[in-house]
Formats: C-alpha cells, structure tokens, sequence
C-alpha cells in the first residue's frame, strides 16, 4: 500500500472514530459551535483530524496543478513546500522578529519574494498575500525563474533542492542542508495528505522515491540541551545574564510565524538580535533548546505590565519582561486555524519540566501568551490557541491532577475549552474586542437594549452538587454599571448585576448555587440600561 493510501486509510479512521465519543447535551435551540472537536475515547484521533481539517477548509489541489503546470514546476514539490511552511494553510502572517517580514499565503511568501513572485505571476502584491491561487503562481513564477538560473533538468525532482531553498530566508548552509533533506524532501519521500472538514480530500502528496541533489548535513552528534534533555541543543548567541535575584518567574508562549527550521535559523543568527529558549516544531516530534534558562533570551519586546495579566506580580511593573520570563517559540503562525495534537504535547512536557524545575505556578497568570503581554503590536500564539486544554495537560504532565478536580473555565473563545466540560454559545450580534485585560484570547460585547439575545456560558456536572460562579470582564467608561448575569440553579434563576465600570481583569465572585448533574449556564443579558455595553469574556465554575 502507498504511504499516500495508508495516510488516508487512519485518517479516515479517525474521522469515524471521533463521530463515537460522547458529546455534549444541547438543547434542540442551542447547538455547539462547529469549531469544537469531539470529546471521548477518540479524542486525540479526533482532534487531530479536525485541527487538519480547519486549517485546509477548502479542496487545493486543483490549485497546485494550476500554478505547478503554468510555470513548468513539479507539483508535488510546489505541495512540499507549503506542507512544509504552513501545513497547507493560507496565512495571513504577522511579524514576530523585528527584521523579519511577515509571512503570507500557502506558501509562506515573505518580503521581497512577495514583490518579486507577484511582478512574475503578473498579479498584485496584495493578491499575493490574500488569495491563494496567486500566492501559488508567484512561488511557481520564482522557482521557475531560480530554475532557470541555476540551469537544472526540470523533470529530475531531486535537482530541485538548491532551488528549493531560495524560497526561504535560511542564510546558513548547514541549515539549509537540514531544510532541504529533513523537512521539503522528508515529506516528498514520505507523502501526506489532508481533507476539508467535510471530508473531501484537500491536498494529496503521492510517496515519491527521491534524493535530493544537495551537500548532506554536517555529520555531528546532536546533543541534548542542557536543560531539557528531550531537546537538541542549538545555541544561539543572543543571549545576555539575568539581573542578579529575579530568576525565573514565567513561560511565555510564542508562534514563530514562520516554519521550525526557519525560526531556529532565525532565532541563531547573531545578526537577528533575537532568541528565545525553546522552538517546538509543527507536529511535536522535536524540540531545539537555544539559550540556557538561566540566561535572559532576547523574545518579548515589551515592559511588563502587571494590569494586562490579572494584576500578577506588579512589583515586576516596567521591567523587561525578558528578565524574568522562559520563551518558547512554536512553528505556526498566530493566524492557525489550529494546532497540532502532537505540538501540544509535546509544548506540555517541555513545559511542566520548566515549571518543575523553576518553581513556577502553573496557571494562566504563569503561562502567558506573548500577545497578552504586548498587546499593541502582537497577537501570538493566535485565537485558536487552545489554552484550556494546553494548562490541563501541563498539570497532568506534572501530576497534579490535570485539571480533573480544579476549577472549570469556560472562555468566550471556544478555541480554548474542553467542549466535554464548557462551550459558549454566542448571537451574531455580538462583536469581538480586544481591549488590554482580556482572559484567553479575546471577549464579546453588545449593547444594552431591551432585547433577550444573551451570550451563553455552558458547563457540564459529573454530579450535582453546590459551586461557586465567578466572571472576568474588561472594564471600561462605556461599560453597564449593572450588566445582568442570570445564573440557572437546581433553585431556579437568579439574576446577578454588576458593575463592569470596574473591578476589571480579574475574577468577580458571582455566587454559590446548587446545580444539576449534566449541563447548566450562566448567561449574560443584554437587557439593561440603554447606553453601555456588555462584556461576555469569561467564567469560572468552582
């Protein structure tokens, strides 16, 4: 059987399995967003196939034939690529390191390899970036152009290799050498493949048997990093010491905007002035450790500001927050429509070990996104972070309890629960923000009218019994001053108002109730005050 074939044959398996987990009860009115992934025995089959499918919504490969055929380019190497930098998903990039342009479309096209595809492909710079046909033609159009220079036998794949790499800002030939025969060339070889969420094939990459024409990787024994021995040690030279008695206090979690190899090379060239600790890769299966956690890497351009993280350690305020923080970049982009299972993780080990080792609490104040600490230019790792399922593994990698017994978090992104434990269900009247303070990742608002179109908080009970309800919201001038959460108990309903003019960014005890085994909500009205608006950010069940 082709590799092809045998992709395809567990991929569909898992698509069959995860219809057999248990799913959450909603009534015939309400149903759970389809962003959510199934729960049960299935799960992480399940999950994977429906993260894949996220990110590969519609049938490409008509697509890469187009482009491929147009410029005189083999298909399968035009899909390589775009596995590769963006695991066939059309990304709008932003920019992670200062320098480094941000990438954009199937192919991750950055800079001047935007202009210059685009003035080949005979398309504009902004369709380019936007539309991914012409992003498909202007990474064709270049190859073609680098082929032709280079003087190569089009029909022999392997020579493609050092024509390959152009596409790329990998500037050291070692690591292009690791670029071109592990990562463009290892999916050549080994074939892959990929189905829209309705389970349609979206791209198909046939096993092929090929060299590439290209100078092996040095031959060197890859040593473990000095702190995390599940790590290959890559050290970079951006770096500098710590300010003596602060130590370690928190990991930051960061997307490369970029595929691994380029992050690392990134990240380990002395003419970037950038690092971080850590680079996880797309699927999991390797980690380069590249500064010593007692050094201060060069990965949060921003003061700390206790205000943007629940007030958490203030006494930090206006210090760098590289002084005190580990980062770990991951390969992906803010803008991914998911993560992998295997990026997860593995990002969970590496991080329980950070924590055990520094001594560092393991909740959402600890382990922070970097766009939560500097908000004005940056929004990684992205919405779709799953954050609650992240922190529950991190615990349970660290044997303390995984989340199990703690308190449950329901977030207004639904990218970030457990849909076996809570969803929120929202009106398209409704908007997204994203003011400074936010939990998770973001938060909806409405205005006050006379209108019953509540944002509802779902939350499931193994068993019934007595739990405490608290709420987080953004304040703000133009916030109700008596925002109304209306609490359904075994009692009934009990309406709770507050003043979301202040006590901001912080969890807001709402009350004690009763509550029935299965599934039950807390809602947030939009019947108030005429005036103000609303904030619908999150709860917690405890």
């Amino acid at each position: 059987m082709h590799v092809l074939r045998k992709t395809f044959a567990a991929t569909a398996a898992a698509m069959a399995l995860s219809a057999c987990g248990p799913q959450p009860e909603t009534s015939p009115e309400e149903t759970t967003p389809e962003s959510q992934v199934p729960a049960g025995v299935a799960d992480d089959a399940a999950r994977a196939v429906a993260d894949a499918a996220r990110r590969t919504p519609n049938e490409l490969d008509a697509l890469f034939a187009k482009a491929a055929a147009e410029f005189n380019v083999p298909v399968s190497l035009l899909k390589a690529i775009s596995y590769v930098e963006t695991r066939w998903e059309h990304v709008l990039g932003e920019e992670e390191f200062e320098g480094r342009p941000a990438a954009f479309g199937l192919l991750a096209l950055r800079g001047q390899h935007i202009i210059d595809g685009a003035a080949l492909a005979g398309v504009s710079a902004d369709a380019v970036r936007g539309e991914p046909l012409a992003n498909l033609r202007a990474g064709a159009a270049l190859l073609s152009k680098y082929a032709d220079e280079a003087g190569i036998d089009r029909a022999d794949l392997g020579a493609w290799a050092p024509v390959t790499v152009r596409l790329t800002d990998i500037s050291d030939p070692d690591i292009q050498a690791h670029y071109v025969h592990n990562d463009v060339y290892a999916v050549l070889r080994e074939g892959a493949g990929a189905f829209t969420p309705a389970g349609k094939v979206a791209v198909s990459l046939e096993a092929a048997a090929v060299e590439p024409k290209f100078a092996l990787p040095r031959m060197q024994a890859l040593a473990a990093g000095p702190d995390y021995a599940a790590s290959i040690w890559r050290p970079s030279p951006n770096y500098n010491a710590r300010p003596s008695g602060i130590g370690e206090q928190m990991v930051i979690i960061h997307t490369c905007e970029g595929g691994y190899s380029g992050c690392w090379s990134w990240l380990t060239n002395s003419a970037a002035g950038v690092s971080a600790h850590y680079v996880v890769n797309e699927s999991g299966t390797e980690v380069s450790q590249l500064v010593r956690e007692s050094s201060r890497a060069w990965h949060v351009g921003a003061a700390y500001r206790s205000s943007l993280n629940g007030g958490v350690k203030s006494n930090l305020n206006g210090r760098s927050t590289n002084d005190f923080s580990i980062g770990i970049e991951h390969g992906g982009y803010a803008s991914s429509a998911s993560f992998s299972t295997g990026m997860i993780n593995t990002s969970a080990k590496l991080t329980c070990n950070i924590t055990k080792d520094q001594g560092i609490p393991r909740d959402s104040y600890h382990i922070v996104a970097h766009a939560r600490l500097q908000p004005e230019n940056r929004t990684d790792p992205g919405r779709n972070w799953p954050w609650s399922t992240y922190i529950s593994k991190i615990r349970s990698e660290c044997g303390d309890g995984g989340g199990s017994t703690s308190a449950i978090v329901v977030d207004s992104n639904n990218a970030n629960n457990n849909a076996s434990k809570g969803y929120i269900a929202v009106p398209s009247s409704w908007a997204r923000g994203t003011s400074a303070g936010y939990y998770g990742n973001d938060y909806y608002y409405a205005s006050t009218q006379p209108i019953s179109e509540p944002a509802v908080f779902h939350f499931h009970m193994p068993a019934a019994g007595s739990r405490t309800i608290q709420a987080w919201w953004v304040q703000g001038t133009n916030r109700s001053p008596a925002a109304p959460f209306v609490i359904t108990h075994t009692g009934g309903n009990s309406t709770v108002k507050v003043n979301q003019q202040t006590n901001g960014s912080k969890w807001v005890t709402l009350g004690t109730y009763n509550f029935a085994a299965g599934w039950n909500k807390v809602q947030l009205s939009r019947w108030a005050t005429e005036g103000y608006v609303v904030m619908a950010d999150a709860i917690r069940i405890q």
